[in-house]
């Protein structure tokens, strides 16, 4: 199991950046693909980003392309989310997630294939 802690939200107002960290132990993180989602009040967790390793894929919601950026450090043990731009509709809790390389799964986009979850920071964009 890997410990996942995010930090970095906050509020900021319409046009602004914040970036987002979320420090992984427990495992080897460069075994970890990891990925970024959103919660909004009343919906659903959607997928934001994700990199399977360093140099690796990476993979963008379409809402955020151009805007947000994936990273990550292995020496860190930590995923970082860069976010731009960052309109209202950004509101929500962020939360990184974990799934291992060595796992099949049909898509790196999807919650349920991630095996481990942060707690979540909220970023709160203002207009």
């Amino acid at each position: 199991q890997v410990q996942l802690v995010e930090s970095g939200g906050g509020l900021v107002q319409a046009g602004g950046s914040l970036r987002l960290s979320c420090a992984a132990s427990g495992r080897t993180f460069s075994d970890y693909a990891m990925g970024w989602f959103r919660q909004a009040p009343g919906k659903e967790r959607e997928f934001v980003a994700a990199k399977r390793r360093s140099g690796g894929s990476t993979y963008y919601a379409d809402f955020v392309k151009g805007r947000f950026t994936i990273s990550r450090d292995n020496a860190k043990s930590t995923v970082y989310l860069q976010m731009n731009s960052l309109k209202p509709e950004d509101t929500a809790v962020y939360y990184c997630a974990a799934v291992s390389n060595r796992k099949i799964i049909a898509t790196i986009k999807s919650s349920y294939e991630y095996d481990d979850w942060g707690q979540g920071t909220q970023v709160t964009v203002s207009s």
